[in-house]
């Protein structure tokens, strides 16, 4: 259905975006960053999360190092570069004007719809 379609399609636009902020906070484990997203109600899978991760990194938005683990094999910990930190600044930029934009674009529609109703009083 299209609203799924468009639905799905938001969410992916935002998720790179939500996925700098977690790192920028500090260095983080790939688990901890799901958790982070399902708190926002953003669910993501392994299998979504690891190509973005690995995308982010080649494009130089990322860095990782590998930590010991008492429970098992070590872990890979990103860490935002400084270009991510150049990055994110722009897409704070760019959230502030979209989201902006929407709130007035919403705002709109729904003061004209309530103009365009029929009156239900005749």
């Amino acid at each position: 259905m299209i609203v799924e379609n468009t639905q799905t399609q938001m969410r992916k636009g935002i998720l790179e975006y939500c996925i700098l902020s977690i790192i920028s906070r500090g260095e983080i484990y790939a688990s901890d960053i799901i958790a982070e997203l399902k708190n926002a109600n953003l669910l993501v899978v392994e299998g979504t999360l690891y190509p973005l991760l690995t995308r982010l990194k080649n494009n130089g938005l990322l860095t990782y190092n590998w930590q010991e683990s008492t429970s098992g094999p070590p872990r890979k910990y990103y860490i935002l570069s400084p270009a991510g930190s150049e990055v994110l600044k722009r897409l704070d930029t760019t959230w502030e004007e979209l989201s902006y934009s929407v709130n007035i674009a919403l705002k709109d529609r729904k003061t004209t719809s309530s103009k365009n109703t029929p009156d239900q009083t005749n």
